[in-house]
């Protein structure tokens, strides 16, 4: 597995998995088969109500700790924001069975979001979280709080799949010392991706899928990646993606399918950001 190594000198893979939209229950038996494939990167988060199953996978694995980097995210807190994230912390920690995460992500720019990053600072600092991120943050917003804040995030997960490159912003984020990382890789089968004619094109000459096209090409960009999937076929499939690489005038024929914009819905849209920052989890 490569890695990458962020901005406080921490290792993380540059391939993992992801949880998002796994039911609770099935959410343990996918985690221990995707261990089982080799994957070391485990992301989840409190929204996604399965923190518990990740952490049951993990304590029944019987691999090292230090071997894994787990993710989770903290939702929107109420007032005070700052005590309020730190309870919110040391509940998923308590959910997940750990002493501490490798990685901790602010899920949306939303709320008051100086308490929070100082209550993710402080835990950063005191190491039960290793490194501190954001995620859905748009350059304006990243930017703001690097510069108003001593913590610069190591981490942004955005957006990020053929369809919405986010080349520009990526530059952004490597100039200020920020990894991107990648949700909705496979833009959720959206836009006919698996069937694409260009991508299953380029698949076939590596006899390679759409899939691991797609996985190599954020990769090969250092856009680290969480695919999803239930099949244990198909996590074998995702993580094998290292053996081949594509070539410069390839990369170029995928950035043509660059629309620019997001299939899914803008955090800068107002009622999006009512909708989300008016959202508080149950407990």
């Amino acid at each position: 597995m490569q890695t990458v190594t962020l901005n406080n000198g921490v290792e993380m893979p540059l391939l993992g998995f992801g949880v998002y939209q796994i039911p609770a229950g099935d959410t343990e038996r996918a985690v221990s088969e995707a261990l089982a494939a080799g994957y070391r990167l485990l992301d989840t988060a409190a929204a996604y109500g399965n923190e518990e199953a990740v952490g049951r996978a993990i304590g029944s694995s019987g691999i090292p700790r230090e071997e894994l980097f787990v993710t989770t995210k903290l939702w929107v807190q109420d007032a005070p924001a700052e005590d309020n994230t730190k309870r919110a912390f040391e509940t998923s920690l308590d959910k997940l069975g750990l002493d501490h995460l490798d990685l901790y992500l602010m899920h949306q720019p939303f709320g008051d979001v100086y308490g929070q990053w100082r209550a993710m600072e402080a835990l950063n600092r005191e190491g039960t979280a290793r490194a501190i991120g954001v995620a859905n943050f748009y350059p304006d917003r990243l930017i703001d709080l690097i510069v108003n804040n001593e913590i610069t995030p190591a981490v942004n997960q955005v957006e990020t799949h053929p369809f919405f490159q986010r080349a520009d912003y990526q530059a952004l984020m490597r100039e200020h010392g920020v990894q991107i990382q990648s949700w909705g890789g496979f833009a959720e089968g959206r836009n006919d991706l698996f069937a694409n004619p260009l991508l299953a094109e380029i698949g076939k000459e590596y006899g390679k899928s759409v899939a691991q096209v797609v996985l190599r090409w954020l990769t090969q960009r250092g856009v680290v990646a969480i695919p999803k999937s239930v099949r244990a076929e198909r996590m074998a499939e995702n993580i094998d993606v290292f053996g081949f690489r594509l070539t410069d005038e390839q990369m170029a024929r995928i950035a043509t399918l660059d629309t620019g914009g997001s299939l899914f819905f803008d955090h800068r849209d107002p009622e999006m950001v009512t909708r989300l920052a008016g959202h508080r989890l149950d407990g």
